[in-house]
């Protein structure tokens, strides 16, 4: 039987917590609905202290932006955004168009049609989340997407001239300098200044999750991804410092994140909770990891690797890495992740800034039921059908039946003029 040796807060509070950004949201929304670029320019001076006379970056400004930023920096972002690109053009070879002929002169087919217009948001605040542009924007350009338009939050004020870069070299056709609930909702809603797109995607913390959530039907998103989750599964043969990096290196996100560990052993168990004190002590983002690690943190311990896959499971959280005798169990066994880590030699660092997989990925339990961002998420597999006359005579008396078996009259008027006006050639 699976038992806690840390908790975090308990369920009643997280809920209490999810109810007030919940109505905060709602009362975003309407504003903006209603007031348009009036009420994204308020929000954007009281939330961010940003009041540009244009949220949308000039091409001249852009590129004095790239030409002012670091050789090494442009060189680094175009690393990953190579191993990015090469990965989700992989993928997409993948998604193949189909026409089969099921009966005589029946033919099915589908199409996978990129949507036309994407809003990406990259996060900030905190951190410029330079990665971001990466996975949202180029992976929308691999697919296909004509219109792709990013937004990005101020920093202490400032643009955060890298995130511009990699928006840029990633082919955003729109760049803007706006963030939170209310790029999402000027992106989504339409103002006066930014026309409204068909999807938005992109991770963010509680509030962005939330306006996606609320947002989602007049437009389409990727997934809810909201704060950053990480969940270690390690054995005997683990480090505990190894653990306890891994853990604190994802917390540090932010206060709300997640981080979890399951083990078979009680002794690493122990031995991580004082690798991760010890560590707190010299890490510079310590307030924000030990916030998290206190108020979200948990340690479960398990009998095996069957108990640890169950236990895993049932939390579906977004970054598993797997530090254990044979990974390969999980990779066969486990259902329920947005992306898995096998073995000591990766890390969720890897996967969050440079190594090719796609780092928006589901959080909040979402992994039960989707994987994350990827290149065909922008891709809409849409069918079509065409028949010859004789074909169309054959299904047309199988379709009268079944109208009428259902009472559909007009449905079965639609049949018989087929059957009618083709089986008299």
């Amino acid at each position: 039987m699976a038992r806690f040796i840390k908790q975090g807060k308990a369920v009643t509070e997280l809920q209490q917590e999810h109810s007030n950004v919940k109505g905060t949201v709602e009362a975003m929304i309407r504003s903006i609905e209603s007031g348009g670029d009036e009420a994204v320019r308020a929000y954007a001076e009281r939330l961010d202290q940003w009041t540009p006379a244009s949220f949308r970056l000039s091409a001249d400004q852009i590129q004095a932006i790239v030409d002012r930023t670091p050789q090494q920096v442009k060189d680094d972002i175009l690393f990953a955004q190579q191993q990015i690109r090469f990965f989700a053009q992989q993928q997409r070879n993948t998604m193949l168009d189909l026409e089969v002929e099921t009966l005589p002169g029946v033919f099915l087919g589908h199409k996978n049609i990129p949507v036309n217009s994407v809003g990406c948001y990259i996060p900030g605040g905190r951190y410029p989340m330079v990665a971001s542009a990466h996975m949202s924007v180029l992976t929308a350009k691999v697919a296909g997407v004509q219109r792709v338009i990013a937004c990005t939050p101020p920093i202490q004020g400032k643009i955060p001239e890298a995130t511009v870069c990699a928006m840029h070299f990633a082919g955003a056709d729109e760049i803007y300098i706006l963030g939170g609930v209310q790029a999402l909702c000027a992106m989504a809603i339409g103002t006066g200044s930014i026309p409204a797109v068909d999807m938005i995607v992109g991770p963010g913390n509680a509030y962005v999750a939330e306006a996606k959530r609320q947002l989602f039907g007049r437009v389409g998103i990727d997934l809810l991804a909201g704060p950053t989750e990480v969940l270690v599964i390690a054995d005997e043969t683990a480090d505990a410092e190894m653990v306890a990096c891994d853990l604190l290196g994802q917390a540090e996100h932010g206060p709300t994140s997640p981080a979890a560990l399951i083990t078979t052993s009680e002794e690493l168990a122990r031995e991580t909770i004082a690798a991760i004190e010890e560590q707190l002590k010299t890490l510079s983002t310590a307030d924000l990891a030990g916030a998290a690690w206190k108020d979200y943190g948990s340690i479960i311990l398990v009998k095996d690797m069957e108990e640890a896959v169950v236990e895993a499971d049932k939390l579906a959280y977004e970054h598993v890495e797997v530090l254990t005798a044979d990974p390969f169990y999980f990779l066969e066994h486990m259902t329920n992740y947005g992306a898995l880590f096998l073995g000591p030699e990766t890390n969720v660092a890897y996967g969050d800034k440079v190594i090719g997989t796609n780092h928006t990925l589901p959080t909040m339990k979402a992994a039960r039921y989707t994987g994350g961002l990827w290149v065909g998420k922008f891709l809409k597999t849409c069918t079509y059908q065409r028949c010859t006359p004789e074909a169309s005579t054959t299904i047309g008396m199988y379709a009268e039946r079944l109208c009428e078996l259902e009472g559909f009259a007009g449905h079965k008027r639609q049949a018989s003029l087929r059957v009618k006006r083709y089986s008299q050639k």
